[in-house]
């Protein structure tokens, strides 16, 4: 008896032992278990997708502001010719090369006139036909005035025989009937000197346009130029109005400048302008604006204006871009914010201001700016309002931020 108690004893002792480790173990799996939880729940709320978006504030500040318009452009020429003929035709001969400078009057190319110069030879000859005829037709003129004037001396003599008894009234009727005769024959002789002289002039006409169109034959340089390009070489047929030859007035140089839109409030003539040429980018360019265009670019949303130089740069050339830099008038003091703080929130241009712990997006009137990155403040925010500059996601009203002094970019894998 005593043995098998001692048996049952040593049994349950050791099933307790064992019953003692499995629970120390559980305790173990469920301890690592929770520290995992509470480490996964901090990463996720302090790390993770639902951390609270870090983001950069800064205030609205009272200072003077200098704006400024930046824009892109390229050199063109104000003044420029496309010298091509007044019809169709082939080129005979182009007697200018590229970055040649030509003279007013200049010859540039000649036109093949083809048979310009038979057409007005005949023309000539008609002309000295048409002459002679009118001169045939003066003499005419002078005939028919000789014997009208007889017929009428005639006829006043056999009137004062009638009157006298003398004569017979049928003698008289002969000399009224020569008499008539007389002034119609005038009146002929008058129709067709009047008819000579319209055709003399027809002619004359004629071969004064023949002269211009072998005139025109040769491309003459308007003024003094520099000749951009040769559009058309010897033997080429071209069409009327067709360019052969391109010229520029290389004094009416000027910059043709594109201003965003959204950034060209103050834009107008005659304010002053620094110009970095893109082959001399190591040089400032003085200058003015001196046309501002009145119709947008509407694809592009940009404003046109044309700024001139000061002092014309040496070896320019036409297309070069151009980085020009617009000084607006400075504004003495101006609430300012940094230009990286604008938003768009539902259609409405803005700001995320934080106060008393909250964010709400405020609509803004904005005005001039810097390029340094200040913006002007016109309307709906106060002087030391608090707002959001930075933000590693897009901002709504109720999420979770935290405000820290700089972001730091991710590295890219």
């Amino acid at each position: 008896m005593t043995q098998v108690c001692v048996r049952d004893t040593q049994h349950e002792m050791g099933y307790l032992m064992k019953l003692i480790r499995l629970n120390k173990q559980q305790l173990v799996v469920i301890a690592a278990g929770s520290v995992f939880v509470a480490l996964l729940g901090f990463v996720a709320f302090q790390m993770g997708p639902l951390a609270p978006t870090k983001l950069t504030v800064a205030q609205v500040k009272s200072e003077s502001l200098t704006p400024a318009v930046f824009g892109i452009g390229s050199v063109e020429a104000r003044q420029s010719w496309l010298m091509g003929p007044t019809q169709s035709g082939r080129v005979l001969k182009v007697h200018v090369d590229v970055g040649q400078s030509v003279k007013t009057g200049q010859v540039l190319a000649e036109m093949d006139p083809i048979d310009l110069d038979q057409r007005i030879q005949a023309q000539e000859a008609a002309l000295a036909k048409a002459s002679s005829v009118e001169m045939a037709a003066k003499a005419q003129l002078a005939d028919s005035q000789a014997k009208r004037e007889l017929a009428s001396a005639n006829l006043a003599r056999y009137q004062s025989l009638v009157t006298q008894n003398f004569i017979s009234s049928a003698a008289l009727e002969s000399r009224v009937q020569e008499q008539h005769s007389a002034d119609a024959a005038y009146r002929a002789a008058q129709a067709n000197l009047q008819a000579a002289k319209q055709d003399t002039n027809r002619l004359q006409a004629e071969r004064a346009g023949a002269m211009q169109q072998k005139q025109n034959s040769r491309l003459l340089a308007p003024a003094d130029a520099i000749v951009v390009s040769r559009d058309a070489e010897s033997g080429s047929t071209v069409v009327a109005g067709q360019p052969v030859i391109r010229l520029f007035d290389p004094k009416s140089l000027w910059v043709k400048l594109r201003v965003d839109q959204a950034r060209s409030s103050g834009l107008v003539s005659g304010l002053p302008a620094q110009i970095v040429l893109r082959s001399q980018a190591a040089k400032t360019w003085e200058g003015k604006v001196e046309r501002v265009e009145l119709q947008a670019d509407a694809v592009t949303e940009e404003r046109i204006a044309h700024i001139g130089f000061d002092s014309m740069p040496d070896s320019l050339s036409l297309g070069e871009m151009a980085e020009v830099t617009l000084q607006l008038k400075p504004i003495a003091q101006a609430m300012v914010l940094p230009q990286a703080s604008v938003q768009t929130n539902e259609g409405r241009t803005g700001v995320w201001r934080l106060k008393e712990g909250a964010l709400a997006f405020m609509p803004v009137q904005w005005g001039a700016t810097t390029l340094d990155g200040q913006v002007q403040v016109l309307s709906g925010l106060a002087l030391d309002d608090t707002v959001v500059v930075y933000s590693e996601k897009p901002l709504s009203e109720g999420v979770r931020f935290k405000v820290v002094d700089a972001l730091v970019k991710k590295a890219q894998p």
